[in-house]
C-alpha cells in the first residue's frame, strides 16, 4: 500500500520545468505590449516634436504656460506668453504643439 502511492506521486511531479517558466514569460510579453512599448512610442514622438521646433510655434508647456516660440536655442527657447513679456523655458518642457492661431482664441 505505501509503495504504490509513493509511485503515483512520484509520476505526477514528473512535469517538464520549462513549463513553470511558460506564466513569467506571458506576463513579461503583456508587460512589453501593455507598458513599455507605448511609452517608448510616446518618448520618440516627444523627441521628434522639441526637435522640430522653430519660431512662431504656438506651445503649452508642462506646466501649463502658453506662448508663442521667439527664439530657439540648444537646450532653451524663448517664450512670449503675453505682448513685450519674453520668458526663457527648457526645450524639454514644451508638451504640446499648438495649432495657429490658438493664443489669439483665448
Amino acid at each position: 500500500m505505501f509503495i504504490s502511492s509513493a509511485i503515483a506521486a512520484e509520476a505526477a511531479q514528473s512535469a517538464p520545468d520549462w513549463t513553470s517558466f511558460i506564466p513569467l514569460v506571458v506576463i513579461f510579453v503583456l508587460f512589453w505590449f501593455m507598458l513599455i512599448r507605448p511609452q517608448m512610442k510616446q518618448a520618440k514622438e516627444q523627441r521628434k516634436l522639441i526637435e522640430a521646433l522653430q519660431k512662431g510655434d504656438e506651445v503649452t508647456t508642462t506646466s501649463g504656460i502658453v506662448g508663442r516660440i521667439t527664439k530657439v536655442g540648444e537646450g532653451y527657447v524663448s517664450l512670449e506668453i503675453a505682448a513685450e513679456t519674453v520668458i526663457t523655458v527648457q526645450k524639454h518642457t514644451v508638451q504640446t504643439l499648438l495649432p495657429k492661431g490658438t493664443i489669439k482664441a483665448l
